[in-house]
């Protein structure tokens, strides 16, 4: 699996945060902070792929970009940055290695601290 960084997705999670649509939230809330199934499905339908994909800061290059398979470590609500989320990610990034991952995630957890 090969896991990579999603700029596109970092440059977007900075400047939410830069405009202060953060939720300062604690590492266990993402559990029912994440958005659901249906909730990803109906923002895909409505954004499409370029959309969607902005949410995630990791894609995984085994899976077609037109799959939600493809999109890793989600950071928000699809509305919001959450702290949780980016908690979280940082601890399963540096789990299983994704080094460019857990730094991008560290420096929005600096950023979100910062504010």
């Amino acid at each position: 699996m090969a896991i990579k960084l999603n700029h596109k997705a970092f440059d977007h999670a900075k400047s939410l945060v830069r405009d202060g649509k953060v939720v300062r939230d604690t590492r266990d809330d993402w559990s029912e902070h994440a958005p659901d199934n249906e909730k990803l499905n109906k923002f895909l339908e409505s954004k499409g792929t370029g959309g969607y994909s902005e949410w995630f800061l990791g894609v995984d290059d085994e899976f077609p970009e037109d799959t939600k398979a493809h999109y890793k470590f989600p950071y928000g609500d699809l509305a919001k940055v959450h702290r949780c989320a980016v908690i979280s990610g940082e601890s399963r990034a540096s789990q299983y290695d994704h080094h460019e991952i857990r730094e991008a995630l560290g420096d929005l957890l600096k950023r979100i601290d910062e504010e």
